[in-house]
């Protein structure tokens, strides 16, 4: 299966999805139609809207509320993008100024509040009470997470332990919210559910992983985003824990100044260092570990196009280079 077959065969489901998208984006406000339309038009992957259609077509239900819930994940996505943003001071996403960047703070911390009003609001549409507790658990996993990983900047003393259950609150969360939310809408077994929640988080944590090597290991044109952003920002990620954990005391040294202090001034050394201390490599082994966690927890399901696609996107997961 090509890289883009596991978008193929929901093709049809995902066109029905954009178009949900772009109707619950109208607004009587026209400030809040240009941000959303202008974040929500800007290419990214819409992996957590994919999640859901995968999973319930897997499990042999992918109806209009199917695509509503997917629809409404992404509004989940995007909002939690437009907070980031600003949080993070960040001018660049998926190759674009963000929306803070142009319109300014506020508008955008705004418009981030509309999306999620607007994502609840096509959740009581569905009227699942089960798939509403998913979702809002979910959403204040994913604040804490934020806020966790907020609390950790500039600070050299954050341990691997800590990283991982930021990245599981602030990424995996919401794929497991997808992948978990579809298998509930499905009527799935209680078995199945589980499966496809624990799939989920683990291929979540992959794809975040994933995220943090590419951060010393990509371009920012292939990226869509400035390289060494995490540093900038005195975030510890999974490379710079290691080094600091395993590498030489020079190396180690250099990183934990360069969190404390913020900023890239350093940032081709620190990549040296990173790559030397083995950092790099360990990153992207346990990030293959948990998608291999992800694809054995598939074997829940019937076998098919829709698992294997669900297959073949946790090997692309792990093998991209944006």
């Amino acid at each position: 299966m090509q890289p883009q077959a596991f978008y193929r065969v929901v093709a049809d489901d995902f066109s029905a999805v954009d178009g949900i998208i772009r109707k619950q984006l109208t607004s009587r406000v026209p400030l809040v139609e240009t941000i959303g339309d202008y974040i929500i038009s800007a290419g990214g992957k819409r992996l957590r809207p994919l999640l859901v259609l995968l999973c319930g077509n897997a499990l042999g239900k992918c109806d209009e509320r199917m695509r509503l819930l997917a629809a409404a994940i992404e509004f989940l996505h995007t909002s939690t993008l437009l907070h980031d943003d600003v949080v993070d001071d960040s001018e660049l996403r998926r190759g674009r100024s963000t929306s803070n960047a142009l319109w300014g703070n506020a508008p955008s911390v705004l418009v981030g509040d509309f999306l999620y009003a607007r994502c609840f609001e096509m959740l009581v549409e569905l009227a699942s009470m089960p798939v509403m507790r998913i979702m809002s658990q979910a959403t204040r996993v994913i604040a804490e997470g934020e806020v966790l990983q907020l609390s950790k900047v500039r600070d050299a003393s954050t341990t691997e332990e800590t990283y991982m259950e930021v990245i599981r609150g602030k990424t995996a969360m919401l794929f497991e919210a997808a992948s978990h939310g579809a298998a509930s809408l499905a009527g799935a077994t209680s078995e199945q559910a589980e499966a496809l929640r624990c799939f989920g988080d683990s291929l979540g944590v992959a794809f975040q992983l994933v995220d943090d090597l590419l951060d010393y290991r990509g371009d920012a044109e292939t990226l869509g985003k400035n390289v060494g952003d995490d540093l900038a920002e005195g975030k510890p990620t999974l490379p710079l824990i290691y080094t600091m954990r395993e590498g030489t005391p020079g190396q180690a040294a250099l990183v934990r100044r360069a969190i404390q202090k913020g900023g890239i001034e350093d940032l081709t050394a620190i990549v040296a260092a990173v790559e030397a201390a083995g950092a790099l490599d360990y990153t992207a082994r346990r990030a293959r570990e948990h998608a291999e966690r992800a694809i054995a927890c598939l074997d829940t399901l019937p076998p098919g196009e829709y698992r294997d696609a669900l297959v073949e996107l946790s090997r692309f997961a792990v093998a991209r280079t944006h």
